[in-house]
């Protein structure tokens, strides 16, 4: 990091506007590839990306040094992309939505209502783990990860990274267990 995004950085701590601006002129590229390679949807993306720039203006006199500003930024945009993530409902193609109607999916009404109703309470049950299990299994199931990108990711080697996979599924299942999900 060059000598320039320090003074920004403390002009920025100290209320100064423009300094704040031209941080985000310079980091808003990284941030948003961040997102977007998260959640896979560019509108979502430019929301979180504006979300991660607000919360980097009100967090900013925390971090207590400044040689940790990327990755910090990084962390934040990537906490609030799993978040959005996990909050949003899952979307449809324009196709099934049209067609839908039409298309016989093999399967009746009320397994699909019953399908629904499991997915949300996945969402739930995601909801209520401790962080580090949440963004481990989001990273895997739904970000389609690999083993060696999460070992990236997480700064952590690939054994470690299989460790909370499996202890993160036994807390998840322990937890839909709790809601009656898993019979």
């Amino acid at each position: 990091m060059d000598a320039e995004v320090f003074d920004l950085l403390k002009l920025a701590r100290d209320g100064d506007h423009d300094a704040f601006g031209q941080l985000v002129i310079r980091y808003e590229p990284m941030v948003f590839a961040t997102i977007c390679r998260r959640l896979k949807n560019r509108t979502c993306a430019r929301e979180v990306t504006q979300d991660v720039f607000i919360q980097m203006l009100r967090k900013l006199s925390q971090l207590r040094d400044d040689a940790l500003f990327e990755p910090w930024l990084r962390k934040i945009a990537v906490r609030l992309a799993i978040n959005k993530a996990v909050r949003r409902p899952r979307e449809r193609l324009g196709e099934d939505d049209a067609l839908g109607a039409v298309k016989s999916s093999g399967t009746a009404p009320l397994d699909r209502m019953v399908a629904s109703e499991n997915a949300d309470k996945l969402r739930e049950c995601l909801g209520r783990l401790r962080e580090l299990d949440r963004n481990t299994l989001v990273a895997f199931y739904f970000e389609g990860r690999s083993l060696q990108e999460m070992s990236d990711q997480f700064a952590s080697p690939v054994g470690t990274i299989k460790r909370r996979l499996h202890t993160a599924r036994n807390r998840l299942r322990e937890t839909m267990t709790e809601l009656q999900l898993v019979g």
